[in-house]
């Protein structure tokens, strides 16, 4: 690990100050000479394999107590950026009114990561891609733009099959992600210019063309947290996770799904996210439309399974993950169905 500078922020200000670039210089967030530290899980890591190189950490977790709260009413959910994931699963009201919240959070990581790793953390997480993580491979466009994508030839099981493009087939390695673009959450942010609140589904970008840069955040720019608005449909959702072993594994594919039915089973809304298939956090869209003022029944679970994985490109490894991907939805939206509200 190289040196760095570490500071305590001991306001939210004093850490949007520390990490935001004087007038004229350098984006100090997008060269990677400055990062904030909350739980470390991912920053750590990168850290150590020589990924990331900061010049300077800044330590936010001295705003826990202002930015680590989670807080629902009628009109929602709010989850502080530094509220712990075990915390949010655990969560009487998170489990009762937000299941498919609870559930990626419980099938993500490890019992020791989720006591440490911070929500704000968590959606921001970097790709499993090994091209990404091993610095020996050279042709890593995410680390070292214009060198190419060693994983286009490699080993891309694990790799994006929607949202790539000829410079980065990285998938997004998270859960959450899933279940918060899914039913419409936003984030707040707060920067040098002040707070502004957007759609957690303009959070990443959606496509691979410029793989060095991940998300629409500003240069010092802090998330302080996502808010989760009230639905018909979260009640009834769930989120199915498929993964090579039961605990401590990312993602090959996943589904977070909500839904609201009529007594009939008709379906009057559907929120769809999927993982392990896309560059970034997913919104099935086409496969909401698919589904609205239809019976929810395996055949229709399976066009909007279609729908939602129409366009998907394989290289090899992974061109078991449509297939895969169609299966995990339907198992969602037929488990969503049959969940005594």
């Amino acid at each position: 690990m190289r040196p760095f500078t570490f500071q305590q922020a001991a306001n939210e200000l004093d850490a949007v100050r520390a990490a935001t670039p004087a007038p004229g210089g350098s984006d100090l967030r997008a060269d990677g000479a400055t990062a904030y530290l909350a739980g470390g899980t991912t920053l750590v890591d990168l850290m150590k394999l020589d990924v990331m190189r900061p010049r300077t950490l800044v330590d936010i977790n001295g705003l826990a107590a202002t930015h680590g709260g989670i807080d629902a009413d009628a009109r929602g959910l709010r989850l502080g950026a530094l509220a712990r994931m075990a915390d949010v699963a655990d969560h009487p009201m998170v489990l009762r009114d937000y299941p498919v919240i609870a559930e990626s959070l419980a099938l993500a990581a490890s019992g020791q990561l989720r006591n440490m790793a911070s929500i704000g953390g968590n959606v921001l997480q970097r790709t499993r891609c090994s091209y990404f993580r091993d610095t020996s491979y050279a042709a890593c466009n995410k680390r070292s733009p214009g060198s190419g994508c060693a994983a286009m030839e490699g080993v891309n099981r694990i790799h994006a099959v929607l949202g790539t493009t000829s410079k980065c087939i990285a998938s997004y390695p998270g859960d959450l992600a899933h279940a918060l673009i899914a039913l419409g959450s936003e984030v707040q942010v707060l920067g040098p210019n002040g707070p502004r609140m957007f759609p957690f589904a303009q959070l990443h970008l959606q496509s691979a063309d410029t793989p060095e840069t991940e998300t629409t955040l500003r240069p010092g720019e802090l998330i302080t947290s996502i808010f989760v608005p009230a639905g018909p449909y979260t009640r009834r959702s769930t989120y199915v996770k498929v993964r090579d072993r039961q605990s401590y594994a990312f993602a090959l594919t996943s589904a977070a799904v909500a839904l609201d039915l009529a007594a009939d089973g008709t379906v009057r809304d559907a929120r769809i996210g999927l993982g392990g298939i896309h560059y970034a956090p997913y919104r099935a869209m086409a496969a909401e439309a698919a589904l609205k003022g239809k019976l929810l029944d395996e055949a229709s679970a399976t066009a909007a399974a279609d729908a939602a994985l129409r366009g998907a490109v394989t290289h090899g490894h992974n061109d078991y993950k449509p297939e895969l991907a169609r299966r995990t939805l339907v198992r969602a939206l037929l488990q969503a169905k049959a969940k005594e509200i």
